[in-house]
């Protein structure tokens, strides 16, 4: 895969709850090297604002919603996620922000790769300067 993408992940009803869940190289195209979740963001903020160099990931709002805005050098995309069967596939040299943070809100990433500071480009002008040259 390598544009950004919204996969529905398997929703099993139940009368006693809903079920889905998420398995590496089935529902998402890599392996889980890490997860974490951003919650308990304040009105008005953001999340994001860099990008990875070879990093992939995956993005569920498991509660409350809140708007992905990617930019691929070119151009805008913005996905509103607020369902937690469905989820936004991220390819590597994307930049990423997060906003819109509806209260109590919780987004699961899974990524490719073990946290590195070293991967994050956190200046847009060198992004778009790297993701033209590649």
């Amino acid at each position: 895969m390598l544009n950004p993408e919204i996969i529905q992940l398997p929703k099993i009803l139940d009368d006693r709850g809903n079920l889905s869940f998420i398995e590496e190289s089935n529902h998402i195209p890599f392996k889980i090297e890490r997860t974490y979740w951003i919650y308990d963001v304040p009105g008005g903020e953001r999340r994001g604002g860099h990008a990875y160099s070879d990093l992939q990931e995956f993005i569920v709002a498991l509660s409350g919603s809140f708007d992905v805005v990617l930019h691929d050098g070119t151009k805008e995309l913005r996905f509103h996620l607020n369902r937690s069967y469905y989820g936004l596939y991220i390819p590597k040299m994307m930049w990423r922000e997060l906003e819109n943070f509806s209260t109590n809100s919780l987004a699961l990433i899974l990524a490719d790769k073990k946290y590195s500071e070293e991967a994050y480009i956190r200046n847009f002008d060198e992004f778009v300067q790297k993701r033209n040259a590649g």
